[in-house]
């Protein structure tokens, strides 16, 4: 079994990818996806958000939703809208938002592997969002959100990933956020085999985002081959849908959070308290953290530079190092009480993509008490964790631009 392959793609007709694409299904709230879709009846949206096309209310983890979901798929393929490639390929994937541009393969991606680590995780998964997945994968039968993954510095997989997508794209659709999506077909069989056996060559991958896409699919797997007699390890069951980039290409911005009290403290007292493991500087502009163990304050309409003393700093913990952990760690938590990060309402939580300015409305609102600018994640800090086989804090790595839905789906059949 290899760890990666072409497969035949379910994706928009010629011509048809910009009334296709559509955010990932996790990025907006249904009122968000209705109005988003909106005169829009070729949008993916319809099949990764198909409560939309319900009454309002309607719970959307109810059956008649996946139901939903399936019937739009059937009908977008019966329509010509959607059309399945009539042989194995591999395709690659260009997304440019403003300056940047990352180039990465859309391929069929080993559960085995992932089942015994050699794809890695960095996230802890939640079983609700992981069931979710699950039926809709089951209620498709395909696999229609891709798995951003990363792979080590490899210059062959660059290069040929680079002449592949010399020509004119097969699909080029600019969606709703300026980012531009192109794809290429590459059916060429002794390509697809050299891409095959670059992949072989590395000893492993990295998931930077969609744990609850890797972790449903391996359940769909694990389900059809204890149901199927004939098991043979090659069916389009064994591999899930994924889009694998080059790690030095990968943008992860900042992750920031916002703070609704001091935890009964005035600012005067959070500060001194804050001092006993940072130093704390005034600032007269926003600050954004200009290297790792350093933070920006927003409290009470000033902007502070805070520096954690360096001898708080664990050596060999790729976890306990990380900016978030030293931020929970010294402050989040013997200060302010905040210690489950990921059910206290009291925290909430601003990706960069928003800017400084985002977490100066947050407060100056009155709905936030104070705002934490940090550092974004590097790509190697995420792959180090992963190789310690340990998971990253949460929430600290957003990655931008994100994939769209719909370009190319993953038929199991």
């Amino acid at each position: 079994m290899h760890l990666i392959r072409p497969f035949a793609g379910l994706r928009p007709a010629s011509g048809r990818a910009a009334e296709v694409i559509a955010p990932p299904y996790d990025v907006l709230s249904t009122d968000e996806a209705r109005a988003r879709a909106a005169g829009k009846p070729w949008s993916f949206l319809h099949i990764s958000k198909p409560e939309i096309d319900l009454p309002a209310g309607t719970d959307p983890y109810a059956p008649q939703v996946y139901a939903k979901a399936a019937e739009n798929l059937n009908h977008m393929s019966s329509a010509g809208v959607l059309v399945r490639d009539p042989a194995p390929c591999y395709y690659v994937y260009r997304l440019v938002m403003g300056a940047h541009t990352q180039t990465g393969l859309v391929a069929a991606a080993s559960v085995a592997d992932y089942d015994t680590n050699r794809i890695r995780k960095h996230e802890h998964t939640q079983l609700d969002k992981e069931n979710d997945r699950v039926r809709q994968i089951e209620a498709l039968n395909a696999q229609t959100g891709p798995v951003m993954v990363a792979y080590p510095g490899a210059r062959e997989v660059d290069d040929m990933l680079a002449c592949c997508s010399a020509g004119a794209p097969d699909a080029d659709a600019t969606a709703d956020d300026g980012v531009r999506h192109s794809l290429w077909v590459v059916r060429d069989a002794e390509i697809q085999a050299r891409l095959t056996r670059a992949f072989d060559a590395m000893p492993a991958l990295y998931i930077a985002d969609g744990h609850h896409r890797s972790a449903a699919a391996s359940r769909v797997t694990a389900a059809r081959r204890a149901a199927n007699p004939r098991h043979t390890g090659e069916e389009n069951y064994n591999y899930f849908l994924t889009v694998i980039f080059p790690h030095h290409q990968l943008q992860i911005l900042d992750y920031n959070r916002v703070v609704a009290s001091l935890n009964g403290l005035d600012a005067g007292a959070f500060l001194e308290r804050v001092r006993k493991s940072f130093s704390v500087e005034s600032s007269s502009t926003p600050v954004k953290p200009a290297g790792p163990a350093e933070f920006g304050l927003y409290l009470a309409g000033q902007w502070y530079r805070l520096a954690i003393r360096r001898e708080l700093i664990p050596v060999n913990d790729p976890v306990a190092r990380h900016d978030a952990q030293l931020l929970s760690d010294h402050l989040l938590g013997p200060i302010l009480g905040i210690t489950d990060l990921r059910r206290d309402k009291r925290i909430d939580y601003v990706g960069g993509i928003r800017g400084l300015p985002e977490l100066e409305k947050r407060v100056n609102s009155g709905g936030m008490t104070a705002a934490f600018a940090l550092h974004p994640t590097r790509m190697e800090d995420l792959m180090m964790v992963a190789e310690a086989g340990k998971v990253m804090p949460t929430k600290s790595t957003w990655f931008e631009p994100k994939l769209v839905d719909g370009l190319v789906s993953h038929v199991l059949d």
